[in-house]
């Protein structure tokens, strides 16, 4: 069932409506080991901040189109078969020293036929954010052209460590999708989402003066 959603005839009876879903994943789904350092962060955060603790959450996207899905997400490495997962990018994590090792990198994918992990686990989702074919199609290309830096750091100065939410941020916003509605859940934040934001409106004039996507 799962391979007819993904790979459909052209000619198939029924086609899929165009759509581009973001998913609100609570951090370290289907990990104790992650979940519990994302609640250590966060409390420190929280406490240096002098704010309430928030839940925190990862972001990923899911596209249909008439002929295939898709799921673009950040996740880290798991072995090196990255072409049958869709790699367009990746980069390192903490440090571009500790990157030279493949359990310190991370991977951005366009996974055609993939699967969101934890998909069971996400809340207040999918939110719909396009039901445009051209837009779909707009988001897979623009996912190549991702920046790659450092996780986990704020190496291009945005005020905030760049990581997945700073992908799928910059995503959005270079696909011209409306990003001023989107909110993670009630009571959760999305820490690295505003440096995405940040760094789409920076390339925005680079962007006027080269070719269209």
């Amino acid at each position: 069932m799962a391979n007819d959603r993904a790979e459909r005839p052209p000619n198939a009876a029924i086609r899929a409506a165009p759509a581009v879903d973001l998913y609100w994943l609570p951090l370290g789904a289907g990990g104790h080991f992650v979940r519990l350092n994302g609640r250590v962060y966060e409390a420190l955060a929280a406490r240096v901040q002098r704010r309430p603790r928030c839940d925190l959450y990862h972001s990923a996207l899911q596209i249909e189109l008439p002929t295939a899905t898709y799921v673009i997400e950040q996740t880290p490495v798991p072995d090196l078969s990255g072409a049958d997962r869709g790699v367009v990018a990746g980069g390192a994590v903490g440090s571009r020293w500790a990157g030279r090792l493949r359990i310190f990198r991370y991977e951005i994918r366009v996974w055609r036929g993939g699967q969101i992990p934890d998909v069971a686990e996400a809340v207040d989702s999918p939110q719909r954010l396009s039901d445009d074919e051209a837009s779909a199609r707009r988001v897979l290309k623009v996912v190549p052209k991702v920046p790659t830096p450092v996780w986990g750091r704020d190496e291009l100065n945005t005020g905030e460590m760049w990581n997945s939410n700073s992908v799928i941020a910059w995503v959005i916003a270079r696909s011209d999708l409306d990003t001023e509605s989107i909110q993670p859940p009630a009571g959760g934040r999305a820490p690295g989402w505003r440096a995405g934001l940040v760094l789409a409106r920076r390339q925005e004039p680079e962007r006027a003066n080269s070719d269209p996507l």
